[in-house]
């Protein structure tokens, strides 16, 4: 069996694709910085419940997301295919759709840190 390996790149070229991945991680930053936002919660009813986790994800998109998101409000009562083809176990329910990877997010909308990291808007620490 033969083994081949790859030449070890000089020093010059190392240099260089670090900066060119550093310049590729920076695109990337600035690119998710105006992404647009697809998401969707999914609420049981009008609930005391429901409506604040409404309340809750609109305000955490107004302030981190503003003009770059889409909201959609399900009902899974009035809508129950749409929960079913999600395949929605509780509610609420926040799916982040785009930007890439997709989100679930299932519980208390109100924990804005824990909603931030889920969208990718600030690390986890």
């Amino acid at each position: 069996m033969t083994v081949r390996r790859s030449p070890q790149p000089e020093p010059r070229r190392r240099k260089a694709a670090g900066a060119n991945a550093e310049a590729a991680l920076a695109k990337a930053t600035a690119g998710r910085r105006e992404a647009k936002y697809v998401l969707r919660l999914y609420v049981a009813g009008m609930t005391p419940r429901s409506s604040a986790a409404v309340r809750a994800i609109t305000q955490i998109c107004e302030d981190h997301l503003k003009g770059r998101y889409v909201l959609d409000v399900v009902d899974i009562y009035r809508q129950p295919t749409l929960a079913r083809g999600e395949q929605i176990i509780a509610a609420p329910t926040l799916i982040k759709k785009l930007p890439l990877p997709l989100r679930r997010m299932i519980g208390d909308m109100a924990d804005t840190d824990r909603i931030l990291v889920g969208l990718d808007l600030r690390s986890k620490g």
